[in-house]
């Protein structure tokens, strides 16, 4: 079973930055894929940066430019900087692993951490 937890959450005043952290219990390289996901409240949850095994990442158009997907495999992490926050980007946020076709397609999730942007 795979394990994913996330770290960096919190409080931040609007313009602000933070870094979330999503540590593996394996190699993250047998991933084919990660990323963040997050959920407002009364929100559905929604991609917001993901990065491919070979390390081509994509992102929502809402936080392109502000945002940047990492991924250390020494470490088994990926990370999310968020720079200029809004208080739009409140939520609570998802990291995400996905395995090949050889093993199932399988998904993974990380129980979430919150991130709050005060204006």
């Amino acid at each position: 079973q795979v394990q994913l937890v996330e770290s960096g959450g919190g409080l931040v005043q609007s313009g602000g930055s933070l870094r979330l952290s999503c540590a593996a219990s394996r190699s993250i390289t047998s991933f084919i894929g990660m990323g963040w996901y997050r959920q407002a409240p009364g929100n559905q949850r929604e991609l917001v940066a993901v990065i491919s095994s070979s390390g081509n990442t994509n992102y929502a158009d809402s936080v392109k430019g502000r945002f940047i997907i990492s991924r250390e495999n020494a470490k088994n992490t990926v990370y999310l900087q968020m720079n200029s926050l809004k208080p739009e980007d409140t939520a609570v946020y998802y990291c995400h692993a996905r395995r090949g076709p050889s093993d199932g397609n399988s998904d993974y999730w990380g129980q979430g951490t919150q991130v709050t942007v005060s204006s």
